[in-house]
């Protein structure tokens, strides 16, 4: 058994690594100009299908494009001067999105995205990867979801946009995100995974929830409580009650491609 101290050492370890790399989160000073994300666009309409399944050899095939757009991301930092906060938040959900098929792809095939190794057991995970390059600055996932999309944005719907290349992720979008439709979008995705029978079982006595509105409860309670965020989405005879019993689903971190009947 782990001893109270080294627990304690081990504790501290991991705060020193979420001060540092939040210290990195700075807001970079940058003249790029707000970026086209058509060539995503194409790429999710023909390779994730409307149930949001991924065809990653698909990807593979098409790597030249996906390669294309992802150096358009790495070129453009966002910024406030000339970007505004729905194309800044639109970049940041693509390239989180986009990253992540970039990383199945080069470790395809695997059963899941966590069987992809790096760093020290138990302690950096896949998310803690740091391939990806905007601007001149380095990152990793966990920096794009946690550094910058949630703490900057403030909007717990992006929690149904980003997705964890996962079964029980909230589907990737067959559409790229783009500041225009943004709101719009980001509500049509809460929607929809509220009402996704795979992810949530919505009944409003005792909801079965996905373990997102676990694990990012503060989030959601920023805006109203947890259940009048869900509620918002439902129609009225699916609502939840206020003293409804709520348990949550198992997580399941196999790949998101399409099941085999």
């Amino acid at each position: 058994m782990i001893s109270e101290k080294n627990h304690i050492l081990f504790f501290v370890f991991i705060i020193g690594l979420w001060l540092s790399s939040c210290g990195s989160m700075k807001d970079v000073d940058s003249d790029s100009k707000p970026v086209s994300h058509e060539l995503w666009d194409s790429l999710v309409r023909e390779y994730v299908d409307i149930h949001g399944w991924v065809n990653y050899e698909g990807f593979i095939g098409d790597s030249i494009k996906l390669n294309k757009y992802l150096k358009i991301l790495e070129g453009n930092h966002p910024n406030k001067k000339f970007w505004s906060k729905e194309e800044r938040l639109a970049f940041w959900i693509n390239a989180y999105n986009a990253f992540t098929v970039q990383l199945i792809v080069k470790n395809y095939p695997v059963k899941s995205i966590k069987d992809i190794k790096n760093g020290i057991p138990f302690v950096n995970t896949v998310w803690d990867i740091k391939f990806i390059n905007i601007g001149g600055i380095e990152y990793d996932l966990n920096n794009i979801e946690h550094n910058i999309i949630r703490p900057k944005f403030n909007d717990a719907r992006i929690h149904f946009a980003v997705n964890c290349a996962s079964y029980s992720c909230p589907k990737l979008r067959n559409e790229a995100f783009t500041a225009e439709r943004l709101d719009e979008q980001l509500d049509d995705a809460a929607r929809q995974f509220v009402y996704d029978k795979l992810r949530n079982e919505i009944t409003p006595d005792n909801p079965k929830l996905s373990k997102i509105f676990q694990w990012y409860g503060m989030d959601f309670k920023q805006e109203m409580p947890k259940i009048d965020f869900i509620n918002q989405y439902l129609k009225e005879k699916d609502k939840i009650k206020e003293n409804a019993t709520i348990d949550y689903l198992e997580y399941n971190w196999n790949l998101n491609t399409k099941p085999v009947n």
